[in-house]
């Protein structure tokens, strides 16, 4: 099977799940990897196709790695995903890729970084925060705001309000839309506590990830702070299927998605038709 993938790059390397994350009540992390350990080394933002024998394929955001696997959040929504939730450590998957072009690594070398993440979207951002923690010397101030519909719907709570606050020169914000008895923190949407926090652009790169109407709501708010389209970068992950360039399911005006994104800056994007 690992010949044969190296050979057809729609097939895939037999892979296994070691690890399993409760993030919320409809969303995991998978750790996967193989016999022969990690099944490739991604960039910061690009995209792994997963799948179960007699059920299906998707593609899904990398979130981290570790020395010997992948970690993919998963949200729960269809056939495929529900058989992932209901799997255990120990199942067999297929997986490819890697896939996408990653976000931009050396344009935002050296430059303060600000992350806007919302429910799921958080998945993509934390590979580059991870990255960025990791080469902490090479990339400046780390802000990251974060949103879920409610404190339940909080991924990475670990990160979020352990890990991440712990690191030099970062900061955290998190928000949510409705609170409960137990919540203590900021209640409102991202886009208004964006604009609250009001971040100044200079010297900035913003990264943001969550649902289309946030991210369309976020971009408005951005423009209004002051940032530039060059210095605004999101991700889309809309009906990719190949992941190669070849069925155009992810066909964007002159681009594929699956190749040339799923990063963007907002300059990119509004060259291409509106269809985001």
């Amino acid at each position: 099977m690992a010949e044969a993938a190296r050979v057809n790059p729609l097939v895939p390397q037999v892979g296994r799940i070691t690890k399993i994350i409760d993030e919320t009540p409809d969303v995991k992390t998978f750790h996967v990897t193989t016999e022969t350990g990690k099944p490739f080394t991604p960039l910061p933002g690009q995209l792994a196709m997963l799948s179960l024998l007699d059920v299906g394929e998707a593609m899904f955001s990398i979130t981290s790695q570790g020395p010997d696997h992948l970690e993919l959040a998963i949200k729960k929504v269809g056939m495929l995903t529900d058989a992932l939730h209901e799997a255990e450590p120990g199942q067999s998957v297929g997986i490819r890729g890697p896939y996408g072009n990653g976000f931009p690594l050396e344009m935002m070398r050296g430059k303060d970084l600000l992350f806007i993440g919302g429910g799921i979207g958080l998945a993509p951002v934390r590979s580059l925060i991870n990255y960025c923690i990791e080469h902490r010397k090479d990339y400046g101030h780390l802000w990251i705001i974060y949103g879920a519909r409610s404190p339940a719907d909080l991924c990475f709570k670990d990160d979020l309000f352990n890990n991440w606050p712990k690191v030099e020169n970062c900061r955290v914000d998190v928000t949510v839309d409705r609170g409960d008895d137990t919540w203590q923190g900021h209640e409102g949407f991202v886009p208004a506590f964006v604009e609250e926090l009001n971040p100044a652009p200079e010297g900035k790169v913003a990264i943001t990830c969550g649902p289309p109407i946030m991210i369309k709501f976020v971009l408005q708010s951005m423009e209004k702070l002051g940032f530039k389209d060059e210095q605004i970068v999101t991700t889309l992950e809309m009906r990719m299927k190949c992941g190669i360039g070849k069925c155009g399911r992810c066909n964007l005006g002159s681009c594929y998605v699956c190749l040339d994104g799923p990063v963007f800056t907002l300059a990119q994007l509004k060259k291409l038709p509106n269809e985001y």
